[in-house]
């Protein structure tokens, strides 16, 4: 199909506040595998799909029962983002924070690959494995400040918070935890204020972060919807995307960023 690069390079360069929802597809082409595809790790393992919906239930049961077994599980999902290095996709929503044009992405990945690539200013909608969490005040810990393996050894977990002694959990939101408050009033910020939204590589069916396009496009006025997606989604179908570019977000990505750098520098 006609890809109408130059009409969705001009709404960038015109726009007041354009943001970012970036999802799985994003990270795949960092050889980062998604869940439900046709390779994911649920598709080939569905009795990981069922463990995982057990895994917040087990924490709020038992906090140091979960630690214990994070700590003796290994993540295939976690053996796969320690090696991914951010790929074109990456790279090119960081060109266009730079360039001053887009102002914020809120992605759906837990991998820290936007932060990686130059992101600034990035909102993690489902946490990031890099990070633990306190579930009474909602502060956020490097990983990596934390000697988790000690802690088991001396029967000292869960973690604790430095701030307020509550419990730490990992960052990442699991299964029918809720988003934490903070990120879904960043997030809801975020789409009031932009006029241009970009939908990179999501599959738009994970509430409720499927709902924010839908947010920006009942803004009065509008958000223009520009999404770029191997696949027609459920926004594509329901005419909430006025661009729907077809294809590999690491193809389309650096081609959008290079045509906004011609264009401002023109």
């Amino acid at each position: 199909m006609n890809i109408p690069i130059d009409e969705v390079v001009e709404a960038l360069v015109k726009s007041k506040y354009a943001i970012a929802l970036t999802g799985a597809g994003v990270s795949t082409e960092s050889g980062i595998p998604d869940f439900r595809g046709p390779s994911g790790i649920w598709t080939r393992n569905p009795e990981a799909e069922r463990r995982a919906y057990e895994v917040y239930s087990l924490f709020l049961r038992d906090p140091r029962r979960f630690w214990e077994e994070y700590l003796s599980t290994s993540s295939i999902l976690e053996s796969y983002i320690e090696k991914a290095q951010p790929n074109p996709s990456h790279f090119a929503l960081a060109e266009l924070e730079s360039m001053g044009v887009l102002k914020c992405v809120i992605t759906q990945n837990i991998d820290g690959l936007h932060e990686k690539a130059g992101s600034k200013n990035v909102i993690e909608f489902h946490g990031s494995i890099y990070k633990l969490r306190c579930v009474d005040c909602g502060a956020r810990y490097p990983k990596s400040d934390f000697n988790l393996i000690a802690l088991r050894d001396e029967g000292k977990l869960p973690p604790i918070c430095i701030m307020c002694g509550g419990t730490l959990k990992p960052d990442v939101v699991y299964f029918t935890e809720p988003i934490p408050r903070d990120v879904i009033v960043r997030s809801l910020e975020e789409v009031r204020k932009c006029d241009v939204m970009l939908v990179c590589g999501s599959s738009l069916v994970v509430y409720p972060a499927a709902e924010l396009p839908r947010l920006a496009k009942r803004k009065v006025p509008p958000a223009l919807i520009i999404e770029v997606n191997l696949e027609p989604t459920p926004i594509t179908i329901e005419g909430i995307s006025d661009y729907f570019l077809q294809g590999r977000t690491g193809e389309i990505l650096p081609k959008i960023a290079d045509g906004v750098k011609k264009k401002l520098m023109s």
